[in-house]
């Protein structure tokens, strides 16, 4: 029962920025990578941006060079920057984990609910 709380999502103007969080809590082992997802209705969700625990990432080209992540380890939690919002951010961002609870368990893939971003024009 590994659960994502996100928090930070809103409305902002074109331009603007926010700052997304999101904490994993419960029964944790090790987390192999944490970051975030988003999704238009109608659309498939895709992928933001992930950080692994060695730091690496991956992201979108259409965030690069306007949001970035980063997480602490110690708190189980990953955040995601994102500047120079446009209205084609618009969409409900969920954070995802990669996660195993015990030592001799396999990992899952956990997601958050998903926090609403809207940048209006």
């Amino acid at each position: 029962q590994v659960q994502l709380v996100e928090s930070g999502g809103g409305l902002v103007q074109a331009g603007g920025s926010l700052r997304l969080s999101c904490a994993a809590s419960g029964i944790i082992f090790s987390i192999n990578a944490m970051g975030w997802y988003r999704q238009v209705p109608g659309n498939q969700r895709e992928l933001v941006e992930t950080i692994a625990s060695d730091g690496s990432t991956n992201y979108a080209d259409s965030v690069k060079g306007r949001f970035t992540i980063s997480r602490d380890n110690a708190r189980n939690t990953v955040y995601l920057q994102m500047d120079i919002l446009t209205p084609e951010d618009t969409a409900v961002y969920y954070c995802t984990c990669n996660a195993r609870k015990l030592r001799i368990s396999r990992a899952y893939d956990y997601w958050g609910q998903g926090t609403q971003v809207t940048v209006s024009s």
